[in-house]
């Protein structure tokens, strides 16, 4: 092998899917106007919801696409049919959160169709469970991961890391009241921040669990290819190709820490040169120059 080809076979592309929180009105509007192709999958997904997600994308309000029930399906579309225009195709995927499911299309592990109806389910599960149980998230800023992790340890209370971020930032997640001590706590050990978060309810925490038994049966039911490259799930931040196991982690996911610091990590051992982040906002730009500030990364929305 010469040193060229043994550069170039290093040189890997990985495409990035973002999750919840980066929604906005008027995404995906462009790609629906601009492209015939886009706008057949729009109305397609228009259909298998039974509700116009497109009007709600297009021209609803914030309070619209904040609904899990909108905001999962809006930013899955948009980063999948983003995705789908694109020529190029990537050496290796992840997605934060419901980002692995926009991922998984990417690389051919699921259909367009199954990846809707799939997020339209998780959404729904979510939301029922939110409702169940009061809940909610806070981000932790400048402390190492094992201090968080030590902290929460003591707290008699549901309260676990949600998102490994990036090195510094931490999400943690469960009961209202264990966020609360928990905020108290990681500050008097000297966070420089800890910002509770406007969401609807613990996601990635034990709290999850009915969601989950019911995402777990969805995701049983429902055909997964062979993909064309990895996928570098959240779970546990490792390259996966076979199918069986990429559900098994799938169906952990929704109880389970985000652990993208460590994908990050991952993925640039294993040779990722560039990260293009594909779906609406930036904020995985930021986590991975947290990680590597020399890595080239790029956004398409």
């Amino acid at each position: 092998m010469t040193t060229k080809s043994i550069l170039l076979t290093s040189m890997k592309k990985a495409f990035v899917f973002p999750g919840q929180g980066a929604q906005f009105v008027g995404m995906g509007k462009d790609l629906y106007e601009n492209s015939p192709e886009a706008k057949e999958l729009f109305e397609k997904a228009n259909e298998i919801l039974g509700f116009r997600i497109t009007d709600l994308m297009f021209e609803g309000t914030d309070e619209d696409l904040k609904q899990t029930k909108v905001t999962q399906p809006a930013i899955f579309l948009h980063s999948v049919i983003l995705a789908k225009s694109l020529n190029e195709k990537p050496d290796m995927v992840a997605g934060h959160s419901l980002g692995e499911f926009s991922a998984l299309v990417a690389n051919g592990t699921l259909s367009f169709e199954d990846g809707l109806r799939l997020v339209h389910a998780r959404a729904l599960a979510m939301q029922k469970a939110c409702e169940a149980n009061p809940s909610t998230m806070a981000a932790i800023l400048g402390l190492p991961d094992e201090t968080v992790e030590n902290i929460l340890a003591e707290i008699d209370d549901v309260v676990v890391p949600a998102n490994y971020n990036c090195p510094g930032q931490i999400v943690i997640s469960g009961t209202t009241q264990g966020i609360a001590t928990a905020c108290e706590k990681l500050k008097a050990a000297g966070a420089k921040r800890a910002l509770p978060l406007k969401v609807g309810g613990a996601f990635h925490s034990p709290l999850m669990e009915p969601a989950r038994k019911e995402l777990a049966d969805a995701i049983m039911n429902t055909h997964f290819s062979q993909p064309s490259c990895p996928v570098y799930q959240n779970v546990n931040a490792q390259p996966v190709s076979d199918p069986e196991v990429i559900k098994k982690n799938l169906i952990a996911q929704l109880t389970a820490s985000v652990r993208w610091t460590q994908t990050v990590q991952n993925m640039l051992a294993d040779g990722a040169s560039s990260f293009l982040e594909i779906g609406p906002g930036n904020v995985l730009q930021g986590l991975i120059k947290k990680v590597s500030t020399e890595v080239e990364t790029a956004g398409m929305q």
